[in-house]
């Protein structure tokens, strides 16, 4: 198992940045697949960024040029660096681990986009 914890979250005005953690704790955190998913209020959870066991990423097409997802193995830590933030990336944030069809997911750190 794998156990999930987010941190970052804020408040931040448009245009601003912000960077979010998720430390993960249990199993070997080097074998997980890990993303950044995201819900606003109404809406249903979406991927924001994955990042494999192996380093590639992907990234939802509304935060390409944007967000950055890396991993330090070593920390146990994914991040998701978030830059030129717009008020509709307000949402709750979520790390999963996934591995052999099987997920995990941290309690969500909120981010609010507002002036």
């Amino acid at each position: 198992q794998v156990q999930l914890v987010e941190s970052g979250g804020g408040l931040v005005q448009p245009g601003g940045s912000l960077r979010l953690s998720c430390a993960a704790s249990g199993s070997s955190f080097n074998v997980y697949h890990m993303g950044w998913y995201r819900q606003a209020p109404g809406n249903q959870r979406e991927l924001v960024a994955r990042i494999s066991s192996g380093g590639a990423t992907n990234y939802a097409d509304s935060v390409k040029g944007r967000f950055t997802i890396s991993r330090d193995n070593a920390k146990r830590t994914v991040y998701l660096q978030m830059n030129r933030l717009k008020p509709e990336d307000k949402a709750v944030y979520y790390c999963n681990a996934g591995l052999n069809g099987i997920g995990y997911w941290g309690q969500g750190t909120q981010v609010t986009v507002s002036s």
